[in-house]
């Protein structure tokens, strides 16, 4: 979604990632259910899923801006959970912050179902649910970690959270949001105490702002990125899905990404 939340308040307690947990064979090029329900014109498809316990999480990376300025559902995808963009700004104008440095091309996207094949009757509110951004383009990681569900920006005076919500019924982009303009804690409790599906559209310039996870975020820089998404019930960690975004300037492409699948593989032995 294209609503800057810079002022996004995390918990001292949420900043841990979680150490580990067991979830199912983790699935590529996936779609997501109902379908891709934010915004207008996003097509489904390129998700980096797992469907586990009834719970299926999505994540994928995805061409915010191309070089006319312009969104598009390209979601360069190389099959195995990574996806590759070139370093660099936006192009300057793009709409949601004219001629932002800090803004990269991409975005990252990730889609929750508490209730996969609509038997269970699990709602949103459920489940607990951690998401993880790692802002350290190197091999090392630095994870900062919060509920995207449960989580709400106490300074901001409630709900922050632009989700596109829905159910399995949800169309393509008709998922509902509470806006983020005019928090409104009563009517997000009991959308996520209805609903099953929830859904966003990130950019780290969302999170650059002082103490956020993408503070010192250079969009210039070549590495490798790790996002993570999981769910919990009372017994413990039941889905967990991860990708990997892969900054590569064009003209090495081919070498550097060599060097960049060292990276993950280093990565994910650690996770």
């Amino acid at each position: 979604m294209n609503t800057s939340i810079n002022t996004i308040a995390l918990s001292a307690a949420a900043l841990a990632l979680a150490a580990s947990g067991a979830s199912a064979a983790i699935a590529f090029d996936q779609n997501v259910t109902p379908d891709v329900i934010f915004g207008d014109g996003n097509t489904n498809g390129s998700y980096t899923t797992d469907r586990a316990n009834n719970v299926e999480l999505g994540f994928r990376g995805k061409l915010r801006f191309n070089a006319l300025n312009q969104p598009e559902n390209t979601f360069n995808s190389n099959g195995d959970g990574t996806y590759t963009f070139n370093p660099g700004n936006a192009s300057p104008g793009f709409g949601f912050a004219p001629n932002n440095p800090i803004t990269p091309e991409w975005n990252f996207e990730w889609s929750i179902n508490s209730d996969l094949d609509g038997t269970s009757g699990r709602n949103l509110a459920d489940l607990t649910y951690e998401i993880s951004f790692d802002n350290d383009p190197s091999a090392a990681t630095n994870f900062t970690t919060f509920d995207p569900i449960h989580a709400f920006n106490a300074a901001a005076g409630g709900v922050q959270w632009d989700h596109s919500l829905g159910d399995n019924s949800t169309g393509n982009g008709d998922g509902v949001e509470v806006s983020n303009g005019s928090p409104n804690a009563a009517l997000y409790d009991s959308r996520i105490n209805a609903l099953n599906v929830a859904q966003n559209s990130w950019n780290p310039l969302f999170f650059s702002g002082a103490g956020g996870p993408f503070e010192n975020f250079d969009p210039n820089q070549p590495g490798v990125y790790t996002f993570q998404l999981a769910a919990f019930d009372v017994a413990g960690e039941i889905a967990r899905t991860s990708i990997d975004i892969i900054v590569v300037p064009a003209p090495s492409a081919l070498a550097l990404f060599a060097g960049a699948g060292c990276l993950i593989t280093r990565r994910r032995r650690r996770n």
